[in-house]
């Protein structure tokens, strides 16, 4: 048997390219160390990304690519995960205590955006990240609700409000501040100052992520989170229809025109299994989500079946990723979670916090 180096160790790990980066580990760099002791070999991975359900898998794997090398008898892969800050629109600034704002979007309503929101939230803390959701639907807020959250939330200083907290989910939303029943009769200037305020004076507690729940559509709302808010990343959310996807595409060319990276698509309702027979159908139509992520190359993040019980769930303020956190469906959930995570781990990242503040002081 052969000796071998560390450089050929990246060279191997090179020939492994991960399913949610879509990259090998070593151009990632991901690849944190590599210690060679004759034909015994000790890897340490560190993924940019949540991946709680993952780091096992990942490491048995390499484990089997490294041993399956000739020249190595035996190899020790230790897999770990930490996130970081990534960059937002130009001139503007992170939010303190948040290191990522990913906005949920759609051009249409109706499309189950609130309750991808909610569970991509909840499989991103299930993975092992700190989460936030905002609820920026004003007229229409569905988060207290799904998250099976009652009263107001406190004030400490009597300036910034404490988020609400479920299942391990910090969260903020008008619906908080308002009785269920209230309409909201404002216009839209009264509707984006108030956004503003729910993101920028709530008392975020070192988020990770912070999942922005967005209404339906490419209006004020939509547009002040585009230029004040710093977003790093969006996920569109559509069903295979047509006109959800006509909508869909508008949402996305919006992100692009204000710089913000899309993270990917996500295809809800996208098959309705029979819960007598379990006949397969595509109700809304098939494989449009995917078509879409081909034609304006980004990310097809996955599909979510038309399934009763995610409806249920969210329902009765248990969504499906708390409801059955071990079921198909939060697989599926969990597995989105990851990949978008993943593709905004390859962004740029902010090193806003490293450079230290200059002060100028009159001595």
């Amino acid at each position: 048997m052969s000796e071998i180096n560390q450089a050929q160790v990246e060279e191997i790990l090179k020939g492994y390219i991960d399913p949610y980066l879509d990259k090998d580990l070593v151009s990632s760099k991901c690849v944190k160390g590599i210690d060679v002791s004759g034909d015994k070999v000790a890897v340490q991975i560190t993924l940019g990304f949540p991946a709680k359900g993952y780091v096992d898998t990942l490491a048995t794997k390499l484990k089997g690519v490294l041993e399956a090398a000739d020249g190595i008898s035996s190899a020790d892969v230790s897999v770990d995960f930490k996130v970081v800050a990534h960059s937002v629109q130009k001139a503007l600034n992170p939010i303190d205590n948040v290191k990522n704002i990913i906005a949920v979007a759609s051009g249409k309503g109706g499309v189950g955006k609130s309750t991808v929101s909610v569970n991509l939230a909840l499989a991103l803390s299930a993975e092992g990240a700190r989460v936030g959701i905002l609820d920026a639907d004003i007229y229409g807020p569905s988060q207290p609700r799904m998250l099976g959250v009652e009263g107001r939330p406190d004030s400490k200083d009597g300036k910034k409000l404490e988020p609400m907290n479920s299942y391990h989910i910090q969260a903020m939303s008008i619906g908080f501040l308002i009785d269920e029943e209230t309409p909201m009769i404002w216009r839209g200037p009264m509707v984006t100052q108030a956004l503003e305020q729910l993101l920028n004076d709530t008392n975020w507690d070192a988020l990770d992520y912070l999942i922005i729940d967005l209404p339906p559509g490419t209006g004020d709302t939509q547009l002040t989170l585009a230029q004040k808010v710093p977003v790093s990343g969006a996920v569109i959310v559509t069903t295979p229809q047509d006109i959800a996807l006509l909508d869909a595409r508008k949402g996305l060319k919006m992100f692009e025109k204000v710089e913000v990276p899309v993270l990917g698509i996500v295809e809800n309702m996208s098959t309705h299994i029979c819960s007598k027979c379990g006949h397969e159908e595509h109700i809304f139509g098939e494989g449009g989500g995917q078509r879409m992520a081909d034609q304006y190359n980004v990310d097809f993040l996955g599909s979510i079946p038309l399934d009763s019980s995610i409806r249920e769930g969210t329902d009765a303020g248990k969504p499906t990723v708390v409801a059955d956190p071990n079921g198909r469906i939060a697989e599926v959930y969990k597995d989105i979670a990851r990949r978008a995570s993943a593709k905004l781990s390859r962004k740029s990242k902010n090193y806003a916090a490293k450079f230290p503040k200059i002060v100028i002081q009159n001595n």
